[in-house]
Order: C-alpha cells, then sequence, then structure tokens
C-alpha cells in the first residue's frame, strides 16, 4: 500500500502563487506516475499535471499550462504543484495521485491522497 498526504492549500487573491505537496509512504518504490487533480463544486474530477519516472516527462491540462509545474523530489518521496498566476477559475479541491502510469482514473490500483483546498478570489 501506499500513503498519499497532500498540503499547502490555501486561500489567494488572484495572480498568487501556491505549492502544493504531496508525500508518499508505503510501498513507494511501486510508484511509476504522479499527478495532480482537482474537483471544482458541481463539476467532475479533472486532470490538472502529471509526470512519469524521473520526471523528464511530464503533463498538463491546457487550462493550466504555462502557469503551472509539477516536479518530484526523490529523496524525499514527495511531488510538488508550483501554481503561479491563479485565476479563480482554479478553485477546487486538489487532489494528488499515483500509480504505474498516469492514466490514474482508470486504473484500479492508483492511490490518492484525501485532497486540499485551494481557494483563489478574484
Amino acid at each position: 500500500q501506499v500513503q498519499l498526504v497532500e498540503s499547502g492549500g490555501g486561500r489567494v487573491q488572484a495572480g498568487g502563487s501556491l505549492r502544493l505537496s504531496c508525500a508518499a509512504s508505503g510501498r513507494t518504490f511501486s510508484i511509476y506516475a504522479m499527478g495532480w487533480y482537482r474537483q471544482a463544486p458541481g463539476k467532475e474530477r479533472e486532470f490538472v499535471a502529471a509526470l512519469t519516472g524521473s520526471g523528464s516527462s511530464t503533463y498538463y491540462a491546457d487550462s493550466v499550462q504555462g502557469r503551472f509545474t509539477i516536479s518530484r523530489d526523490n529523496a524525499k518521496n514527495t511531488w510538488y504543484l508550483q501554481m503561479n498566476s491563479l485565476k479563480p477559475e482554479d478553485t477546487a479541491v486538489y487532489y494528488c495521485a499515483a500509480g504505474g502510469s498516469i492514466r490514474f482514473t482508470r486504473d484500479e490500483n492508483a492511490y490518492w491522497g484525501q485532497g486540499t483546498q485551494v481557494t483563489v478570489s478574484s
């Protein structure tokens, strides 16, 4: 099993920045892909960003491309989502995910964090 614990959410004004962290513990050697999703009130969970392997391959949703950066620290078994130029539409609960591929929502063996709230005010 793998346990994921997120931190770093909060409230920020539009144009501001936040950095989310996701710390993994347990059978972390089984993790190949790490990612972030978000879910706004009344909406479905949507993909935000992901990376695989050593972090050389990264993927972003069009809505966050150029503003968000995903990275990892192997020594700490932690990955991050640096969010810059935040917009009110980025308001959501953000979830980290880990698994064997970036298709987290289709992987019954994927692991999910508990979620952290990000609120961007205008």
